[in-house]
């Protein structure tokens, strides 16, 4: 490898390392929280706004992860952000289709946190009663800004915060002049979001409650077994199993 590439790999991995162990309390907090809900039969929804979006779908329709998980979209993928009331729409139009029930959680997903999507898509959640979570980078946040009216950014107005300890600008790796390169938010944000999903099946197991983990549809059987698994969520999946 490439001395950019080893620079990036080893500081990458102790960051990595660094955010599973600072986000532990908070990951088996919400196995709690969550597992409840999706026991009494309720939906996990994520959002994320731009490049956040990829981390949002890293736990929906895929397999070795929970069926009752929901992705709020955003079809302009994250364009207008920072259209005041946009967020807010989305939010709606997603809630009449597939519903945000209180005592549900949702995961809010900005690296930056400043953006006024993912706060009213947060704000909105609240209002309707559900758990609020934010996975984001407190350091960038605390660096930049918001540009949402309210004046507070996402980490200020979640009920629970998910930091992926990564540094402003997201980049780690510097390459010449102030050029950084290689950032990290995808990596640690999908592990994060893998380790909340298998603290939530750890509680469902501990409890006696079924854990709906869909299986890779490349198996024996497999489609048929996830089609039988979503059936029970009808209606309530942005990505219904077909």
């Amino acid at each position: 490898m490439s001395s950019l590439s080893t620079n990036y790999l080893a500081t990458a991995m102790k960051m990595l390392e660094h955010a599973c162990a600072q986000n532990a309390s908070v990951l088996k907090k919400l196995g709690a929280v969550i597992g409840g809900s999706l026991a009494k039969g309720g939906v996990l929804h994520t959002f994320g706004s731009g490049h956040s979006e990829i981390i949002a779908r890293e736990i929906i329709g895929r397999a070795g992860c929970l069926v009752c998980v929901s992705g709020i979209a955003d079809p302009t993928g994250g364009f207008i952000e920072n259209l005041v009331g946009y967020g807010t729409k989305l939010a709606e139009r997603y809630d009449r289709a597939h519903g945000l029930l209180p005592g549900e959680t949702v995961i809010v997903i900005s690296n930056s946190g400043k953006n006024s999507s993912p706060i009213e898509v947060a704000l909105y959640a609240k209002s309707k009663g559900l758990t609020v979570v934010g996975l984001t980078c407190v350091e960038m946040s605390k660096a930049a800004p918001t540009v949402h009216p309210g004046g507070k950014r996402l980490h200020e107005v979640v009920d629970h915060v998910l930091d992926n300890s990564g540094v402003p600008g997201d980049a780690i790796t510097p390459v010449t002049n102030g050029v950084m390169a290689g950032p990290t938010s995808t990596l640690i944000g999908a592990t994060l979001l893998n380790l909340l999903s298998l603290e939530v099946i750890a509680w469902l197991k501990a409890g006696g409650h079924p854990a709906p983990v869909l299986r890779s549809q490349n198996m024996p059987d497999a489609i048929a077994y996830n089609r039988k698994l979503g059936k029970k969520y009808k209606g309530r999946l942005s990505r219904q199993l077909a």
